[in-house]
């Protein structure tokens, strides 16, 4: 039985959010709730008072640090972190987990524990399970977390199990060195991003004694919307009737997300931490404080907040803080910070609690993306000349990590196309071999004619940095006597492409005759003329219409972020119809395998299946107009099980649609007739 005397309070409709309470040693705790970071046994910049003021309820101070300096001997004999800091609400303790993962290159992982080297003294500790624990009782936090294996949440499959099965096995060495201690203890989910992982660390984990789960592993490399997918996956995974805690996380726009998906609890150093540096979280977006704009501004800096710093103290004086660097602008702006923190958790609870939290999520979401920095090009100092050679526009070229490979990122919205694996290497896997290009020009697919003059057509939406394009033309010139083909990418922003040919030496996949010619002419063909290649600029939703019915579509384009108008169903649907009007099975793949595009996809009519996994993602997805004769194809149709998981997922229903359009949307989708099919 749970220490923590659990209530489920309320539950909002059409989402996932909740509303809970439960019982700490040290007092009671309302959901949903963040934690600021104390990690010192301090909250940086910050009193106690000050914290009360502004609405913390619960703080968390890491082992790790604490372990270090003072030392559990200090505890001790002071009779814990509350009395030690003069806190009297309820404290959570991190493992030391997520620090270790943060020393590479200064400790070493084995069964036993993390050995690492002290950065106070130099001497060699091994914080093993057993003295992660006898650390926390010695803090007497309220609630413990077991100690676990962090992994970067981009790590491939192999790493990501071996991470998820040495957590699981401290998990239960953790439970053991809790002993008869009245403080609760959370297991952690793992898994990366690989949905089977996940599913498996939830059932190992739920099935032993813990007070609560957090969901970890995320927030270290992985793009937004994966951390909104494997958020909501694990959420789901847990049960009902404990709480839900997501590590590390993080802006507010990431808490209003992760609440929507049933997560209760959160903690970040965001709110402090970009403090320091002018950062304020305000009703109008982020404000820069730094920002020169701001140097006459005499009016508060929330005309929405009643916290100390808004009522008494102008932009511009915070401005001249900031600018000179004094602590008192740290403190201000950071007591803004997590006053503002507070009341949108607050303000969530009573949303849940109405019933309305699903308008209110909808509308919020606007809200917290806002910022001051409309121009992302203000207050950046010049690029060196050296680099500028690799920015065009609104794209840069960036190297990985490990110096493998380049791709090209959107500097306005951070996004990378191609940010995890190797961008050939990827596009060979989900379009070319996953597909079974060469076997269709090859003529060896039922699908094609080797006879007829008509070519095989595909159309690559979303040209990039034509990665996907060059992928099908090198497949096409290593076949002998392939079927003529036709390719025809889409383009709206051909900055990319510029890019990636000015930088053409890191990005070998470009080292062709063809890039040339399609930015130059627009056209390009083989010189056995079978093969040709177009480029249609445009925006697609328009563009598509007096184009050849494709047999094949690569589906990429750049994002869900900026190119949201070609994920709508609407859009979708009339993407189908046009190519329905055929004898052809067209097949359409796509990187994404969110239930938000897969349920489009099918209220659109394409019969949709599991595609094959791409970087950090356990699945993609494969669509065709029609049901597969292929049996292969057919087995790979999504049935029952995803339908279930589908019910419960915040993505069930569409939150700009009214009821009405709503029930249609639902009942188009279950009576699809791939579902008659499905065992």
């Amino acid at each position: 039985m749970s220490r923590l005397n659990f209530v489920l309070e309320a539950e909002a409709p059409q989402t996932s959010a909740r509303a809970t309470t439960f019982t700490t040693l040290h007092g009671q705790v309302q959901t949903p709730i963040f934690m600021p970071v104390g990690t010192q046994a301090t909250v940086r910049a910050q009193t106690v008072d000050s914290l009360k003021a502004m609405g913390s309820r619960v703080l968390l101070a890491n082992t790790y640090h604490l372990l270090l300096r003072p030392g559990a001997e200090v505890f001790r004999k002071i009779g814990g972190i509350h009395k030690f800091m003069n806190w009297d609400f309820p404290v959570l303790t991190d493992s030391g987990g997520f620090q270790i993962f943060s020393l590479p290159n200064s400790r070493k992982m084995t069964e036993e524990g993390a050995h690492f080297r002290s950065y106070v003294d130099g001497k060699m500790i091994l914080l093993s399970p057993e003295l992660s624990i006898d650390m926390q009782r010695a803090i007497g936090s309220d609630i413990m977390m077991v100690l676990d294996q962090c992994i970067p949440s981009t790590a491939d499959y192999a790493k990501a199990k071996d991470a998820m099965e040495i957590t699981h096995r401290w998990a239960k060495r953790s439970l053991d060195a809790r002993g008869d201690s009245p403080q609760s203890i959370f297991g952690i989910v793992q898994g990366a991003c690989f949905s089977d992982l996940r599913k498996e660390s939830a059932k190992v984990l739920t099935q032993m004694p813990f007070d609560g789960f957090a969901i970890g592993g995320l927030a270290v490399g992985e793009t937004k919307e994966e951390r909104n997918d494997f958020c909501e996956l694990s959420a789901s995974l847990l049960p009902k009737n404990l709480p839900r805690y997501l590590m590390g996380v993080g802006t507010p726009i990431d808490l209003l997300e992760a609440v929507h998906r049933g997560v209760d609890m959160f903690d970040c150093t965001i709110p402090t931490e970009l403090a320091q540096h002018g950062v304020a979280y305000t009703s109008a977006g982020k404000l820069q404080i730094h920002r020169t704009i701001y140097k006459f501004a005499d009016s508060k800096l929330d005309e929405n907040c009643d916290c100390p710093c808004c009522q008494n103290y102008s932009r511009s004086y915070l401005h001249h803080l900031i600018k000179t660097s004094e602590i008192l602008g740290w403190h201000l702006i950071a007591q803004h910070n997590l006053n503002f923190y507070h009341r949108l958790m607050a303000e969530m609870r009573a949303k849940i609690f109405e019933g309305s939290f699903a308008s209110y999520y909808a509308r919020k979401k606007e809200e917290l993306i806002r910022s001051d920095n409309v121009d992302p090009s203000l207050n950046k100092k010049r690029t060196p000349k050296a680099q500028r050679k690799r920015i065009l526009g609104d794209y840069e070229i960036r190297e990985n990590k490990e110096g493998k490979y380049w791709s090209v990122r959107q500097r306005s919205s951070g996004e990378t196309m191609h940010s995890v694996n190797n961008p050939s290497e990827e596009a060979k896997s989900l379009y070319v071999v996953q597909t079974k290009l060469s076997e269709k020009l090859s003529g060896c697919n039922d699908s094609a004619e080797p006879e007829s003059t008509n070519p095989f057509v595909i159309w690559d939406v979303g040209l990039g940095a034509a990665t996907n394009s060059m992928a099908a033309i090198r497949c096409y010139e290593e076949i002998d006597s392939p079927v003529p083909m036709n390719m025809i990418s889409f383009e709206c922003d051909l900055d990319p492409f510029r890019l990636a040919m000015r930088n053409i030496g890191r990005f070998p996949h470009l080292f062709h005759t063809a890039p040339r010619s399609i930015l130059e002419k627009g056209n390009w063909t083989s010189p056995s003329g079978t093969l040709g290649w177009d480029l249609v600029i445009g925006d697609f939703e328009n563009t598509f219409l007096s184009q050849k019915i494709p047999d094949l579509v690569f589906y990429d384009p750049f994002s869900f972020k900026t190119d949201s108008k070609l994920w709508q169903p609407e859009f979708l649907k009339r993407l189908f119809l046009f190519f329905q009007d055929h004898s052809k099975n067209t097949m359409f793949v796509t990187y994404s395998a969110s239930t938000a595009v897969r349920s489009s996809l099918l209220f659109a009519g394409f019969w949709v299946g599991k595609g094959k996994g791409s970087g950090p993602k356990s699945e993609t997805t494969i669509a065709f107009t029609k049901r597969p004769e292929n049996v292969e194809e057919s087995t790979q149709l999504l049935g029952s099980d995803w339908l279930g998981r589908r019910e419960r997922s915040h993505a069930r229903f569409r939150e700009e649609w009214d009821e009405t359009k709503n029930r249609t949307w639902e009942e188009t989708i279950l009576c699809h007739p791939q579902f008659l099919f499905s065992p």
